[in-house]
């Protein structure tokens, strides 16, 4: 049943979000430990689910994932929108739960700083122009890895999750401090709710770049795999 993948891809995307938002939070990115340890989380988070839910929703868990998979033809636009309603609502709970830890434990969360709860920003990058040209160009990379890896014909099998969830972690290490790195709107929309301040108001960056990102993504695999 459609309902199936689009609760998978709930709890795919809360996990994601928690796991690796929560690592930048506890963790930190002010050092390089900091920026690959966070690199890693959110890798093999992607990972973890890709053999975890993959064979119910496919494991997408990022709206720019689900575009570049429906414009490619893999799927039906309304199964598209159930996903993406799926990993909004996942990421959010995410976000509402690592608020939640902040307040219990006391630990620093950062709130209402743009880098709060592993909320995006766009200073580091120059502005909105130079983040939207960040984190279009790296989304890019991540749907092609994708789509190209999980190609029924021309694809990795069950390597496939491994080769994205690499692939994730290497993104990270270069956009890290630049962007926050997002390359998924879920992923940024979740934490940004509830730091609010600059993070809530660039956000659509983060929703705009990666759809953009993934769409490209999708047109170049199509016309290379014909």
């Amino acid at each position: 049943m459609p309902m199936k993948k689009y609760v998978a891809e709930c709890i795919g995307t809360f996990v994601l979000t928690f796991l690796g938002c929560g690592t930048a939070m506890f963790l930190g990115c002010g050092d390089t430990a900091g920026v690959v340890g966070t690199a890693i989380a959110f890798g093999l988070s992607v990972v973890a689910m890709a053999y975890t839910i993959g064979g119910i929703s496919g494991c997408h868990i990022n709206p720019a994932i689900t575009f570049g998979v429906a414009i490619s033809g893999r799927m039906s636009w309304k199964d598209a929108v159930g996903y993406w309603v799926g990993q909004i609502i996942g990421a959010i709970i995410a976000g509402a739960v690592l608020t939640l830890i902040v307040k219990v434990t006391g630990a620093p969360g950062a709130m209402g700083n743009p880098a709060g709860l592993g909320a995006n920003g766009v200073a580091n990058a120059g502005g909105v122009g130079g983040a939207l040209l960040v984190e279009c160009i790296a989304t890019f990379l991540f749907v092609f890895v994708v789509l190209g890896t999980t190609d029924e014909k021309k694809g990795a099998g069950n390597l496939a999750g491994l080769a994205i969830g690499l692939t994730l972690i290497l993104i990270h290490l270069v956009c890290i401090n630049l962007t926050g790195t997002s390359v998924n709107p879920a992923r940024s929309i979740g934490p940004a709710l509830f730091v609010g301040g600059e993070a809530l108001a660039n956000v659509w960056v983060f929703i705009l770049a990666p759809m953009v990102g993934g769409a490209l993504a999708a047109g170049c695999w199509k016309a290379i795999a014909k």
